[in-house]
């Protein structure tokens, strides 16, 4: 039951204090008051307002907005993906010992063109230091398709390769008088191998001093190696195998003279020469002259396996280089302007300035080495395909922006040496993604230079442009060995074992 007496002795002192205090007199002052500060609080608020508006940028001109739009549009075209904070690190953990190797000798017979032949040299800097072997200075390929004379001195620094790696193998010129003509093992080891395997393979020193490795390139697997493996392939293809003297001092100066030309620039890896056409099968914007003289050639060249190709199925699968006139429909729908300066690092285009003015009438200017050096300069290096292709790889490493055409030894090499450097900015074409909006563009659908292309373009390339990202292993549901080989390639993309993040120490396998 409530309790009113309480509640109406209450009642009763509030209206005993309400009488007390509520004369009109009292009244009028508080409406004073309230009104007082109602006028105080209404100026003190109004002075900050005007503040506020006193405070205001000047409105801003359309030619400052405009100024404005084109400086964030110049930054998508050319900055760097955001690197997080990665560098590169290639420091031996505290636990890794050095080579001794000093009775057991590795010879090897590097093959391929150079960046093929770069990354298998690396490797068997490895596969040595895991045999526990002396490595003798490999020889380069002479009988590939560019039929290069040139010798190890002539690409690289001799010196410099030796002396970067007498911590990690034993590396000597040639081998001793007395083993020259000593019976040794001629191995062609597995591709794709483990340690485990070159551990298996150290038997062979039971019955011999010397192993002589017939082919470099794809002997070492990608993923699974111990960590000081995988930063020791870094450290002798990233540190010790630089390009010799001459070609450094030449590689530089052509930069300088690119610089004095523009401000930044691309450089286009234009596989568009005659022997990838005819290895690929790709002959799309061709004539039936030119399809057929490819034809021609990939079945009088015995070691190309395949010889039957359907272009188109090529083409749809992405599986061919973009022509000229798709890599300036590719350019344009980026955004890059006509006066872009883009540095063609390739071989002659098959067709020459025919099939090149499909790109040239986008993008005018355009510059091969051929126009920033003398003939003098490129004297030394003509008929030697490994020393000129020296000079692009050079000039792409250092470019603000690189574009391969096409996914070879080349692209893949550059990709990842950017990466390794700070994630250096490399837009890798989705060529099949291209196919597809190229075919719209023939039939109709799509409009060349419209917004609709761009859109389509840059949303199909939004995360290709070389951003951090851990190396792929195969894709799903592949098994056996055959895996290995859809691997992302280890020199593609050297992450997570040689780019460390700013919590990580570089000297140790954290």
């Amino acid at each position: 039951m409530v309790n009113y007496r309480g509640f109406s002795s209450h009642s009763k002192n509030s209206s005993i204090y309400f009488r007390r205090y509520s004369s009109p007199l009292s009244i009028t002052y508080y409406i004073v008051i309230l009104f007082a500060l109602s006028i105080f609080i209404f100026t003190f608020y109004s002075k900050d307002i005007l503040e506020d508006e006193d405070r205001k940028p000047p409105s801003i001109t359309s030619g400052e907005k405009n100024s404005k739009i084109e400086q964030l549009h110049d930054d998508v075209l050319w900055e760097a993906p955001f690197s997080h904070g990665l560098h590169p690190c290639v420091k031996p953990s505290s636990r890794y010992k050095a080579t001794q190797g000093w009775d057991r000798y590795m010879t090897v017979r590097s093959n391929g063109g150079l960046n093929q032949m770069r990354a298998g040299i690396a490797d068997m800097v490895a596969v040595a230091h895991i045999m526990n072997a002396t490595l003798v200075i490999p020889q380069l390929d002479k009988r590939s398709f560019w039929q290069d004379t040139s010798i190890f001195s002539d690409i690289f620094d001799e010196v410099h390769f030796i002396m970067t790696l007498q911590t990690d193998v034993r590396i000597v010129k040639e081998l001793p008088k007395e083993l020259e003509s000593a019976s040794r093992a001629r191995k062609h080891f597995s591709s794709w191998s483990g340690v485990s395997y070159y551990e298996e393979m150290a038997h062979l020193w039971k019955d011999y001093q010397v192993i002589h490795v017939a082919k470099s390139d794809s002997r070492l697997a990608n993923n699974d190696l111990p960590f000081d493996i995988q930063r020791l392939r870094c450290r002798a293809l990233y540190h010790a195998l630089r390009f010799s003297p001459a070609i450094e001092n030449l590689g530089k100066k052509l930069l300088e003279r690119l610089r004095s030309r523009a401000e930044r620039y691309i450089a286009l890896h234009l596989r568009y020469e005659k022997d990838m056409l005819s290895f690929t099968g790709c002959t799309h914007g061709l004539t039936e002259t030119e399809a057929e003289e490819l034809r021609v050639m990939r079945i009088n060249t015995n070691h190309w396996k395949i010889k039957n190709i359907n272009a188109t199925e090529q083409r749809i699968g992405g599986l061919c280089p973009l022509t000229p006139k798709e890599v300036g429909i590719f350019l344009q729908a980026l955004g890059y302007p006509p006066s872009t300066l883009i540095y063609i690092a390739a071989g002659e285009i098959y067709g020459g300035s025919v099939h090149l003015s499909e790109l040239t009438s986008r993008f005018p200017n355009i510059v091969f080495k051929e126009a920033l050096a003398s003939k003098g300069e490129l004297q030394a290096f003509s008929h030697h395909a490994s020393q000129s292709a020296a000079l692009d790889y050079i000039i792409s490493i250092e470019s603000d922006v690189f574009i391969p055409s096409h996914s070879g030894n080349m692209a893949r090499a550059v990709e990842g040496h950017r990466r390794f450097l700070g994630h250096r900015k490399t837009i890798t074409p989705d060529r099949k993604g291209l196919v597809a909006i190229y075919d719209m563009l023939e039939s109709g659908v799509l409009k060349d230079g419209s917004s609709s292309l761009s859109h389509l373009v840059m949303k199909l390339h939004r995360s290709r442009q070389g951003a951090p990202r851990k190396r792929e292993g195969a894709p799903s549901g592949i098994k056996g060995r055959g895996r290995f080989r859809l691997e992302e390639p280890f020199y593609q993309n050297p992450f997570p074992e040689c780019i460390c993040g700013s919590n990580i120490q570089d000297d140790e396998d954290t």
